[in-house]
């Protein structure tokens, strides 16, 4: 699984979870519905605040994962295969 950096905290985390799992501290993090906020995205990476969104489809994933200021996309418990997505194959074909 690719990581990516949590905000200015000096950790790497997996770019995708499930929701609920402690590697991702979700306190710690500002949690999105979406990716469609430049404002709210800008200004947490500005100021180091980890972002983390929530999605329920590939295509919320992939809109995620597009945004560097996000550090990680978190599934909900009952979408497990959403973390078997073959993210390359999806984003380049």
């Amino acid at each position: 699984m690719r990581e990516r950096w949590f905000g200015a905290t000096g950790r790497r985390v997996p770019e995708l979870a499930v929701e609920g799992d402690p590697v991702i501290p979700l306190d710690e993090a500002l949690v999105l519905e979406d990716v469609s906020d430049d404002a709210k995205l800008r200004e947490a990476h500005e100021q180091g605040t980890p972002v983390v969104v929530r999605a329920d489809s590939a295509e919320k994933i992939l809109a995620a994962l597009k945004r560097p200021e996000v550090a990680s996309v978190v599934v909900p418990k009952d979408h497990h295969e959403l973390l078997e997505l073959d993210l390359r194959e999806l984003t380049y074909g």
